[in-house]
């Protein structure tokens, strides 16, 4: 006699047993459900052979197996509602960040006329550091010299005005941020700061909106200030 366990599968014992009522496969999982194994066992038992009747340790199988596949439904639900808690806490902490200033790795902006922006160029080593800011034709309106006090970020500040002083008109701009000279000339990251305006909630996770800048997941902040 087949019975549920190692020496069968599940498939089989329904096409022995032949359920009443009963579908051979879970609608929603595509499987067997809790009320379904334990149908199983009990057609089983009704049915098993009197002269080879099912043993002990095959029945406490059945049992250990039941209630392993029982724990791991349990734990998904538990784990599903755990993802749920984690992901409203996180929204929670992400929306006392509005007002903030951010800083993520970015060389573009779009500002109005006038308005300046800072942020921080990533330096190799000490010495100093050449930032052109590039309107959206691609011609440089500012150059400032930075100079780096050691390896890691140094920070600038753009008034939004051209080398003669004068206020640039609204449009995109372009840091580039570079150290050295001649061939040894070697291109920096530049990082903006600007203020976190709203959080989204999108299928991707939580996403900052900068002011000027747009929206950045929270994974590419590299500072909040």
């Amino acid at each position: 006699m087949s019975t549920v366990g190692s020496t069968a599968s599940s498939d089989s014992l329904y096409s022995q047993y032949a359920l009443p009522n009963a579908t051979s496969k879970n609608a929603s999982t595509g499987g067997m459900g809790q009320a379904d194994f334990l149908r199983l066992m009990t057609v089983q038992m009704k049915n098993q052979d009197p002269l080879n009747p099912l043993k002990g340790a095959e029945f406490l199988g059945q049992l250990a197996q039941f209630s392993t596949v029982q724990g791991i439904e349990n734990m998904q639900q538990a784990m599903g509602a755990m993802a749920t808690v984690m992901e409203n806490d996180q929204s929670l902490r992400a929306a006392a960040l509005v007002g903030h200033d951010a800083l993520v790795d970015v060389d573009k902006v779009q500002l109005g006329s006038g308005v300046g922006a800072s942020g921080e160029i990533v330096a190799n080593r000490a010495g100093p550091v050449q930032l052109e800011i590039a309107d959206a034709s691609g011609s440089v309106v500012r150059r400032l010299n930075v100079d780096a006090k050691g390896a890691g970020a140094t920070k600038f500040t753009w008034d939004g005005k051209d080398d003669s002083g004068n206020a640039v008109p609204a449009g995109q701009f372009t840091f580039r941020a570079t150290a050295g000279s001649g061939k040894d000339t070697e291109a920096l990251a530049v990082r903006l700061a600007a203020r976190i305006d709203s959080v989204s909630i999108e299928p991707q996770g939580l996403v900052l909106n900068l002011a000027g800048l747009g929206g950045y997941p929270l994974s590419s902040v590299r500072r909040i200030g």
